[in-house]
């Protein structure tokens, strides 16, 4: 082959022309061979769902429609990612593959240490682009967000017009189905649907109309249906950048018309940075997925957790109203607002003592917008096992009278519960007609179980070992901001929830999601 040879653009979770550093390098060099590969065994890991199949799955065809729209193709093949791209190297003669760097689960972890070594190993240069604020190989924290906001300020790459593409001769494959995968049937009528255009709607009427009462209404579980930016899926799975969302952003702050879109902007823009932070902890520490950040916290709850409590918790069936309606609204929508998603992992990890690593993913599967580098640094935090964060303890009646004082959500979700006056709505137990109610007792005592557990956590917290891991835990982990003398960083521990990775950013997203949005 005369001329250039080909660079394979490897799409992951990067499903855009806009903003695309590896494509926009891989442009510059030769014809592009645009692929994604479909990992049947991704898929069949036990964070992997059906309803985000069908997100990426519509993502992926408005992503195809696109380049096809530009002169090229995308090339859809199944299977496993070395013996793919092995195999198309040997088919277009590239020796270069091109992707942005990704911060996911262990199983994408060592599939990326598999493709490094064949690619070293057959002389193929592999290019890995950031497109977050999370750093590899990073050593300290201070900086970090200094660099964080040097790199979302870089300027936001155009989609390009054009491009010389190899096609035609590349045999590509249709998109599998949820079945074929392996996915278990996973209705959810509520889900937002998959693709670049509605991730750009939703940011834009964010911005110029749904976003004025996010500071105050991100909290409810029905204001904050409209009032959070509700990006954090596509962020999530690539289909709009963070560095777009922040100019958007920056735009949108200055031209802010009162104090309240001020105020609402100034919150979202600060969850946008508390997304890579989460990410960060897990890039620097993969085995958050699985165990403890803080040794001492490691067999606090037995593993596994006793079935009938996590199936009550996971169906929405626990007899806590307001837990329930979560889970069910969770079930039915795969988005919850970022106090829920605080709420609902704390009492499985508090109150029905189950172990975080078996909610975690239940979790996980439930949220379209999973994040894994948000997800399990957020779990463990809500269960108390970092060693570093406070312990918070909701009390699931309470948060319902707080949250929903008149039971509007629990009605919505808690049809069973139509007949219960307000009164009674956040504790039906205690309703003189509790016993005709097609709904089941609270699962356990929560004050009772509240108590235990505090007392539990609280006493591996009094040892003077505890204390001095934490602090090597908070110099490794904890976040930085700028000291008021002469710009320097100092360690403060993060704050309290306000997401899961709004932003990935209420946090508890982007699962926490970027906003929990």
């Amino acid at each position: 082959m005369t001329g250039p040879k080909p660079q394979i653009v490897w799409f992951k979770r990067d499903l855009r022309l806009a903003d695309h550093a590896p494509l926009v390098q891989a442009a510059a060099l030769g014809p592009v061979v645009a692929i994604h590969v479909v990992e049947p065994e991704l898929w069949r890991q036990p964070d992997a769902s059906g309803r985000q199949w069908a997100f990426v799955a519509e993502t992926l065809a408005e992503l195809s429609s696109a380049i096809d729209a530009i002169g090229g193709q995308l090339l859809v093949r199944v299977g496993d990612a070395v013996a793919v791209l092995s195999a198309l190297v040997e088919e277009t003669g590239a020796d270069a593959i091109w992707s942005h760097e990704e911060t996911g689960n262990s199983w994408t972890y060592q599939r990326d240490l598999a493709v490094q070594a064949w690619a070293g190993g057959a002389g193929v240069a592999w290019h890995e682009m950031p497109q977050t604020g999370v750093i590899r190989r990073i050593r300290t924290r201070v900086g970090w967000a200094r660099a964080w906001d040097r790199r979302m300020a870089e300027p936001v790459l155009d989609a390009p017009l054009r491009l010389h593409m190899v096609t035609g001769q590349l045999a590509s494959h249709p998109l599998p189905t949820g079945h074929a995968l392996g996915l278990a049937d996973d209705p959810c009528p509520g889900r937002q649907p998959g693709g670049r255009r509605a991730g750009l709607e939703r940011l834009e009427s964010f911005l110029i109309q749904r976003g004025r009462t996010y500071r105050t209404a991100m909290s409810s579980p029905l204001g904050g249906e409209t009032a959070c930016s509700r990006i954090s899926p596509y962020l999530a799975h690539g289909a709009i950048s963070l560095r777009e969302v922040n100019h958007r952003l920056k735009s949108a702050q200055m031209q802010a018309p009162d104090r309240v879109w001020a105020g609402s902007l100034s919150s979202f823009d600060a969850r946008l940075h508390w997304h890579c932070h989460f990410m960060q902890k897990l890039e620097d520490e993969p085995a958050l997925e699985w165990r403890e950040l803080h040794s001492a916290c490691r067999g606090l709850r037995p593993i596994p957790g006793d079935p009938a409590r996590l199936a009550a918790w996971a169906s929405g069936t626990t007899g806590w109203p307001f837990v329930d309606a979560c889970m069910r609204s969770l079930i039915a929508t795969g988005w919850l607002n970022f106090r829920m998603r605080a709420m609902v992992m704390a009492v499985a990890s508090y109150h029905l003592w189950l172990p975080w690593q078996e909610t975690g993913q239940v979790l996980a599967r439930l949220f379209t917008d999973y994040e894994a580098g948000i997800h399990w640094p957020q779990v463990q935090m809500q269960s108390g096992v970092t060693g570093i964060n406070t312990v918070r303890i909701y009390n699931p009646v309470k948060q319902g009278h707080d949250q929903d004082p008149d039971g509007a959500f629990v009605r919505r979700w808690l049809p069973e519960l139509a007949a219960v006056p307000d009164a009674f709505i956040q504790e039906p137990w205690l309703w003189p007609g509790a016993g005709t109610l097609a709904y089941p007792p609270p699962i356990t005592d929560h004050l009772a179980a509240a108590r235990a557990a505090r007392d539990a956590v609280w006493g591996l917290r009094k040892t003077g070992a505890f204390a001095s891991e934490a602090r090597t835990i908070q110099n490794q982990h904890g976040s930085r901001k700028s000291g008021v003398r002469g710009g320097q960083n100092r360690a403060r521990a993060p704050r309290k929830l306000a997401a899961g990775v709004d932003a990935q950013l209420d946090l508890f997203a982007a699962t926490f999601s970027p906003d929990g949005q």
